[in-house]
């Protein structure tokens, strides 16, 4: 495996991959970007496809060559790597098995839907029905928002009185389709605690940077 002295992150603006990209500056580990819309670019997918065969975004590369992709598993793999910085639960604490719970659901249940809305021929579905089966993966979004929700007490963030990666992932992809005001409305409990993590002074300039719509 190529050896590198930095990390090498496959990612784009308004995209999954700025979960990691956060997640990297609040561990204050250098990393190099690599720009690519893979859900618009032939050429990202194909400069992607050389270390994920998937050719989707984020694709994280360690220094030692190693190749991490799933945003979920980047994110948990990076926390729990750096436990100093305490982005993730311990193994013993009470918060770790929701902690694993809810990264993965909405990996699972929220962020992989996104995946059918640039080409809905690949759940079967005809073109003509784009618009219609983009509302219906809206719906199923903000139903899984309001499940999530109606199961979590948040204090100053989604776990507890600190932040964790889940707080920076719900931040990123809350910003996707139905949107936040969406959000905003079917999770009021988590509301505030996203809110925070969007005033959070060490990511300002990066959520400003990499969502500058809003």
């Amino acid at each position: 495996m190529t050896q590198s002295q930095e990390h090498t992150l496959y990612g784009a603006a308004a995209s999954g991959s700025v979960a990691v990209e956060a997640a990297l500056t609040l561990l204050n580990i250098p990393f190099k970007l690599i720009e690519g819309a893979t859900w618009a670019s032939e050429a990202a997918r194909e400069r992607v496809g050389e270390q994920n065969a998937m050719r989707q975004i984020p694709t994280l590369v360690l220094p030692d060559g190693q190749i991490l992709t799933e945003s979920a598993a980047i994110l948990i793999y990076l926390a729990d790597l750096h436990p100093e910085f305490r982005l993730s639960p311990a193994a013993a604490a009470a918060s770790r098995g929701p902690f694993l719970r809810w990264m993965l659901f909405v990996s699972s249940a929220i962020y992989a839907l996104h995946w059918i809305k640039p080409d809905v021929s690949r759940i079967g579905a005809p073109q003509g029905a784009r618009d219609d089966v983009v509302r219906a993966v809206h719906e199923r979004i903000a139903f899984c928002w309001r499940t999530m929700d109606g199961q979590l007490s948040p204090a100053r963030y989604l776990l507890g009185d600190e932040l964790s990666v889940l707080d920076l992932y719900v931040a990123v992809v809350s910003r996707f389709g139905p949107w936040r005001e969406r959000f905003h409305a079917e999770a009021p409990r988590m509301s505030p605690a996203i809110r925070r993590v969007d005033e959070e002074p060490r990511l300002k300039a990066l959520w400003e940077s990499r969502f500058p719509d809003g």
